[in-house]
């Protein structure tokens, strides 16, 4: 009776009552190994709470912090041709673009939306690397020249975020055509006098680094994000010596001028306010959820009277 009750009873309630446990509640932490929960690595803009490490973050999460209230509205891009070389390697190009969009929810690797940042209006461009090493083919091309019309169009600052492993492979020459492409839509952007703002996201290299990335008035950085055309082991493998520490990293950029602020995550707002604001010749942006108060006719007559 005891050998019942004390295991057989509690073995088939154990059965029963199971339960499944999501297998996403945590994730590690590449560079301490710490586990973190998924709710407040959310909370926390993908960022690491023991070590500060910025792990990957798509565009739409992004703006939804970055955006007033976290609202925005996409905009649309020009689809491009579908598979204009019918590039293949192990698998075909279709199908690496539908495994990419099933994986990521998105349909390219670039995401554009317009909204009120820091109640000004401001256009941002947003690079997913999740989605094929965020690839620069001819999509993200037709983004950068739809972000660049639409802040002519508004009079309003562009911000891009960019995070690729370089052109897109599979379109050949025709994902090298969008350097120059983006380079005259950027340079209309400047004709218009109306600020680029680059901020560079790990990892950044190849043709997107040799283009647009390098091309803002202002260039932020997240921290510890790897900038470069080639990566340090390609490097080390070609001249056949050790780099020095750091090399290629945010951090290093910044001391040897190539980079105008390393900015975490959590303060990215805030500074891209500031440097918008400034850079448009408006005014401070007001600290809490009020705008600044408008002069009404009231109050400039009893000011007038008083004198």
């Amino acid at each position: 009776m005891n050998w019942i009750s004390n295991y057989v009873r509690p073995k088939i309630n154990s059965l029963f009552s199971r339960r499944e446990v999501p297998d996403n509640l945590w994730t590690k932490c590449p560079e301490c190994d710490t586990m973190l929960f998924h709710r407040e690595l959310t909370d926390g803009l993908n960022v690491c709470q023991n070590c500060k490490h910025h792990l990957r973050i798509s565009p739409r999460e992004r703006f939804a912090n970055l955006f007033d209230g976290g609202l925005f509205t996409e905009v649309d891009v020009p689809e491009p041709l579908a598979d204009p070389l019918h590039f293949k390697d192990q698998k075909k190009y279709p199908d690496r673009m539908k495994a990419a969009i099933k994986n990521t929810h998105e349909k390219e690797a670039m995401l554009v939306a317009t909204g009120d940042m820091g109640r000004a209006p401001v256009v941002l461009a947003g690079q997913d690397f999740s989605f094929m090493g965020g690839s620069m083919g001819m999509y993200v091309g037709n983004a950068i020249i739809a972000a660049c019309k639409l802040a002519i169009k508004k009079k309003c600052p562009l911000v891009l975020f960019s995070a690729a492993g370089g052109a897109r492979m599979q379109e050949g020459i025709l994902s090298l055509m969008q350097m120059p492409r983006t380079t005259v839509a950027l340079q209309m952007l400047k004709e218009a006098k109306l600020p680029f703002i680059v901020v560079l996201t790990h990892p950044t290299t190849g043709g997107v680094t040799a283009s647009y990335a390098m091309l803002g008035d202002v260039h932020i950085a997240e921290p510890k994000a790897l900038i470069c055309f080639a990566g340090p082991r390609v490097i080390e493998q070609t001249i056949r010596e050790k780099l020095p520490e750091g090399f290629q990293r945010a951090e290093y950029l910044l001391e040897h001028g190539m980079l105008d602020r390393v900015t975490h995550r959590k303060d990215m707002r805030e500074e891209l306010i500031t440097i918008t604001r400034m850079l448009m010749k408006q005014t401070p942006a007001i600290k809490g959820d009020l705008p600044a108060p408008e002069p009404t006719q009231q109050n400039v007559a009893s000011k007038g009277g008083s004198k």
